[in-house]
């Protein structure tokens, strides 16, 4: 009986040691969140302390588009002077948002409404709109052919919309629900990720035609897209099992995949740094570093509400729109903090 109560608390500390030393590696491969980003400004933001979402950054303006989804309202922010300057009303349920510079027009999914609202960017007046779109959520555009694309999460398709007209031409089918939507500038090609089928669909803005069907295996019901242009990958983001795909944009074949915060929505790509941030619903935002084909885990950070994020290129100053600290919404600006 001895030797085996010996044998027994062996066992237990042996399962401890291990389990120790999983921590003490899992430490080690991680850095303390304090060493990744670090806090620049809270800038109030106006209207209601409630829900925001989509961004959109345009560089050439400086200005951050931000969908504040609750209070049916566009923040139009100055990223130069850290200032609001202007909260434009008349957007219910506001998803997304996207800036077209080349053609000075801001995209919005009034979901509330089911429209897409087109908004002058130079005069800040809502100029057109166009639906019904069951409910439109991301948003992206396609240059050449002068149409947006805009996620139907809940219709199963794509909708399209002539830009120049301001009219609905078009719904593509994609045999699930839309998740994101975006450009890519390479290929001239809109991807979606789609629910329930789990896969990433290739469009042809040109024609309107899907051009092919990817699957994305472990990834549960694909939302969130980012981009490396010059990499040639995509990141996508499994809401339902808390999951990243990377997938090669050449062959288009998944090259691995990685675990993120709970549900996550949200996330951006900055080029200069290759650095990939992922927001989750949950606060969770996942921070990696891509390099040599693979991600790997520089930290991550809580906060409440943080499912949203954008990220300016040339400053490398991140957003996050967070809905209510101490009763008020506010503008989180951070920045990695190895740079000044």
């Amino acid at each position: 009986m001895t030797n085996r109560r010996n044998l027994q608390m062996f066992a237990r500390c042996m399962a401890a040691t291990l389990a120790l030393g999983s921590l003490v590696a899992l430490a080690q491969s991680t850095k303390p969140v304090g060493k990744v980003l670090a806090l620049v400004a809270d800038v109030p933001m106006p209207g209601p302390a409630v829900r925001f979402d989509y961004q959109s950054f345009d560089p050439s303006s400086g200005r951050l588009y931000i969908a504040h989804m609750n209070a049916d309202q566009l923040v139009v922010f100055d990223t130069a002077k850290r200032e609001v300057v202007a909260n434009l009303d008349g957007f219910k349920r506001v998803h997304g948002v996207f800036a077209a510079p080349e053609v000075h027009r801001l995209f919005a999914s009034a979901t509330g409404d089911h429209q897409v609202i087109a908004v002058d960017t130079q005069t800040l007046k809502i100029v057109g709109k166009a639906g019904p779109i069951d409910y439109p959520d991301g948003l992206a555009y396609a240059p050449r052919e002068k149409k947006v694309f805009v996620s139907d999460e809940h219709g199963g398709v794509d909708a399209v919309i002539d830009a120049t007209s301001n009219k609905l031409i078009a719904k593509i089918t994609l045999g699930g629900g839309a998740g994101n939507t975006v450009y890519d500038p390479v290929s001239g090609h809109i991807l979606v990720a789609v629910h329930g089928v789990n896969q990433l669909v290739v469009i042809d803005p040109a024609t309107d035609k899907v051009l092919g069907r990817y699957p994305l295996p472990g990834i549960e019901n694909p939302h969130g897209i980012a981009l490396d242009m010059a990499g040639r990958v995509a990141f996508i983001a499994g809401e339902e099992n808390h999951s990243l795909a990377v997938v090669d944009l050449n062959t288009m074949k998944m090259l691995s995949s990685y675990e993120v915060g709970d549900d996550p929505d949200v996330l951006t790509f900055d080029p200069g740094l290759k650095w990939l941030y992922v927001s989750a619903e949950s606060g969770t935002v996942t921070i990696f570093q891509y390099r040599n084909r693979k991600l790997s885990l520089l930290g991550s950070l809580n906060m409440p509400h943080a499912h949203t994020v954008a990220v300016d290129p040339q400053t490398h100053l991140v957003y996050f729109p967070l809905e209510n600290i101490n009763g008020h919404p506010l503008l989180r600006i951070m920045r990695p903090a190895d740079r000044k």
